[in-house]
């Protein structure tokens, strides 16, 4: 014991003994054993799919011989995708799919929001009706929209005729110039009721006293909206953006029954051009190639998406 002076008197306390890895583990061995039979049907499930992709994609799989005849060829098959022209032309077109589709869907989903979050009179009613695109089966929805873009039976090429805007019927899904354009109308049709509801939750989270205090400081509409609604949409905004983003980027039906990829590959994007790699073609270890780098295009998707959700919790726990 010793003593300072000015100062309390400290008795020398021993420092905790730390705990290394492997005892922390042994000490919840218990907690393990529970979530045991869960995390076992996960690597079953997920871990082994991944685990053989990522082996497939270094073998050659020629379509006339059996997939357990497989050939390594290291790194070729990557070397061949990144090499090649339609990889770059499939990828711009992903590029344009996904970036369009969240963007638009997310717009219009905030509009629908900013007007639904106002009280007046049949708001739920609304509120219902703009859910259904949502609710609404992707298969049933890419048919029904298949059918309004026919270029001979279509609902929207009769109209658009009727009123004068058009001579003759528009192919919107067979024109190579419009094909891509034609889905991602489809699809953010389908997703932006989602933005609709996650904004909206977000909405809830803006207090009516800085809103009120805005509005007595003479700040016009757009002002109360850029400087207090909006700081307050933001994490909300982000996550709603990667979530829509993921999904555009796994988006499968939607491209698949309307067009198919074609015609001659203007609407084919990486999810589609896999399937008929592996399915159509049979080049099992090109189309695992092209899995694995949408996997880890995923993954740094999926990155920011958790730095998004933990944001507020690492903020609360600096603070």
């Amino acid at each position: 014991m010793s003593t300072v002076p000015g100062q309390a008197i400290f008795r020398d306390v021993p420092e905790p003994r730390r705990v290394g890895l492997s005892q922390k583990v042994w000490n919840s061995r218990f907690d393990y054993l529970y979530v045991a039979p869960a995390l076992i049907v996960m690597l079953i499930v997920i871990g082994y799919p991944i685990y053989y992709t990522i082996e497939l994609s270094f073998f050659n799989t020629p379509a006339s011989l059996a997939l357990s005849a497989k050939q390594f060829n290291g790194l070729d098959n990557y070397v061949t995708i990144l090499t090649s022209p339609v990889f770059w032309k499939v990828t711009w077109q992903t590029v344009l799919w996904t970036v369009l589709s969240t963007c638009f869907a997310f717009m219009i989903g905030l509009g629908a929001a900013l007007a639904l979050h106002r009280e007046f009179a049949g708001r739920g009613v609304l509120r219902a009706l703009l859910l259904i695109p949502w609710v609404v089966s992707a298969v049933a929805a890419s048919y029904v929209w298949k059918w309004l873009y026919h270029s001979d039976f279509g609902a929207i090429s009769a109209m658009l005729t009727q009123v004068g805007l058009i001579d003759k019927p528009i192919n919107f899904v067979d024109n190579t110039n419009t094909s891509l354009y034609a889905l991602i109308v489809v699809n953010v049709w389908k997703e932006f009721s989602f933005a609709m509801i996650m904004l909206m939750a977000g909405l809830q989270t803006v207090p009516d006293t800085l809103l009120r205090a805005a509005q007595v400081d003479g700040a016009s509409p757009w002002q109360r909206f850029w400087h207090v609604t909006f700081p307050h949409l933001q994490g909300v905004s982000m996550v709603t953006l990667l979530l829509l983003a993921v999904q555009n980027f796994n988006s499968f039906i939607i491209p698949w029954i309307m067009t198919g990829g074609g015609p001659a590959g203007s609407s084919d994007i990486w999810i589609t051009h896999i399937y008929q790699l592996a399915f159509g073609r049979q080049r099992w270890g090109v189309a695992s190639a092209y899995a694995v780098i949408l996997f880890l295009v995923m993954m740094v998707l999926g990155y920011f998406y958790v730095r998004a959700l933990t944001k507020g919790d690492d903020a609360r726990a600096g603070a």
